[in-house]
């Protein structure tokens, strides 16, 4: 890799990790870089690479790399027990947190994985309605179950609402029990699910489509069908709960959902997540409370461990201080600026698309608001953006600049610089 030298001990473990795993990798990332460290916003790799991150572990690390208060944290609850498989007071005082931080929760259910807090939303909703299928919006992620994984990145395009698997190994009956529409189109969405209102057991979306906006009045149309024939509206906040705002989307944009599932920053670094929702939808989990035939059993062994709770409860307690979005935001706005200036500048026909705290650049001079406008941009040139990137000292993935609360005046202008740098470079081949 020009401008970062790769040394023998890193070479070697990527050599090594070949051998016993799959690609090389854990799934995620590429495997040509192994890293060793994280502090604030930055990163180092095992041959002493640093770079600002802007991919934080794929964004739980929102207020940065071992922070202080987070990391005395664990460090305080670690030689009290790391796990028990039964209720503990730091796993209460977080569930308190997120149900009065988060309108649509009354209750909630402590999972490990945002793919199952969005697998066990879906199948409340269906158990409640005594329904059977789903209908979610063409490029929405959630997860990696059998029903999130239709037409999450389909190769090719079908005519709505028909689903296709993006995956070898889901049976083939799944795709008649999920029903897809196009993400911010209002009026399709809207007939689709008057179409199928009586077969439907609930209606997922990203209210933040993975880095696409909902147009004025989108989420709104869902929340009002979805009300009018008494279907469940889940909204898939792994991504965006507290990041956005300390209510999550469901406060950014003003729409409440029955549901939502929630992730990456609750958990402070840990493996937590979370299924919540109203009194009414959460009762299917306790059996005390609805008939044999609609009780949920739920179990995981790590779900509610008071090392990621108290991870998640300090990292929440650091956001709702005064100023913590606003330097999120600020910091956001500022290099969404500067890509912007650095595209118009070197003559790509790009756009940049997200919200402040999320968000990233793709080429194309074409609308991009949904899957398939994010589709048809060139997605080898921002690779090949993203690896120039890189080269000059800056994290991230194939897709998304995840800001973090520890981004400082430093990194704002070392990735300021990168960018103007990648830009030319591309410019010129």
């Amino acid at each position: 890799m020009a401008g970062m030298q790769r040394g023998k001990v890193e070479q070697d473990l990527i050599d090594r990790a070949r051998a016993v795993l799959p690609a090389g990798s854990f799934g995620n990332m590429a495997s040509d870089v192994v890293v060793a460290r994280g502090k604030g916003g930055r990163i180092w790799d095992l041959s002493g690479n640093e770079y600002v991150d802007f991919l934080l572990g794929s964004g739980p690390m929102f207020v940065g790399h071992d922070h202080p208060e987070v990391t005395a944290a664990v460090q305080e609850q670690i030689p009290k027990g790391t796990t028990f498989f039964a209720n503990n007071e730091h796993g209460i005082a977080l569930a308190e947190t997120i149900c009065d931080a988060m309108a649509c929760a009354d209750k909630l259910r402590f999972v490990s994985s945002g793919s199952e807090a969005t697998l066990y939303a879906m199948r409340t909703a269906r158990a409640h309605r005594k329904r059977d299928k789903v209908l979610k919006f063409e490029g929405g992620f959630h997860g990696m179950s059998d029903y999130a994984l239709m037409s999450m990145a389909p190769k090719s395009l079908s005519n709505y609402p028909q689903a296709v698997p993006d995956t070898p190994g889901i049976p083939k009956k799944v795709s008649e029990d999920v029903i897809i529409a196009p993400y911010n189109d209002a009026e399709t969405a809207r007939a689709i699910i008057a179409e199928y209102h009586d077969e439907l057991g609930a209606v997922i979306a990203e209210p933040f489509q993975r880095l696409l906006p909902p147009k004025p009045g989108f989420l709104e149309t869902l929340r009002e069908v979805t009300t009018e024939y008494e279907i469940p509206l889940i909204f898939d906040e792994i991504v965006t709960g507290f990041r956005f705002a300390y209510g999550g989307a469901q406060a950014y944009y003003g729409v409440t959902p029955d549901m939502c599932s929630l992730g990456k920053i609750i958990g402070g670094g840990f493996p937590l997540a979370a299924i919540c929702g109203s009194d009414e939808l959460m009762a299917h989990f306790d059996k005390e409370s609805v008939a044999d035939d609609e009780f949920l059993p739920q179990i995981g062994t790590l779900s509610g461990n008071p090392v990621a709770a108290v991870a998640g409860q300090k990292t929440l307690e650091i956001l709702k201080r005064p100023g913590s979005y606003e330097k999120v935001f600020e910091t956001g706005n500022r290099l969404i600026e500067g890509l912007q200036a650095a595209m118009r500048d070197n003559g790509h026909a790009a756009k940049v698309i997200g919200e402040p705290p999320l968000f990233d650049v793709f080429f194309t001079d074409g609308p991009v608001e949904n899957y398939r406008g994010m589709a048809a941009a060139d997605a080898a040139k921002g690779r090949t953006f993203t690896a120039l990137l890189r080269e000059r000292g800056v994290f991230k993935g194939d897709s998304k600049y995840y800001i973090s609360l520890a981004h400082d005046e430093a990194d704002i202008e070392l990735t300021l610089e990168a960018i103007k740098g990648a830009a030319k470079a591309l410019a010129e081949g």
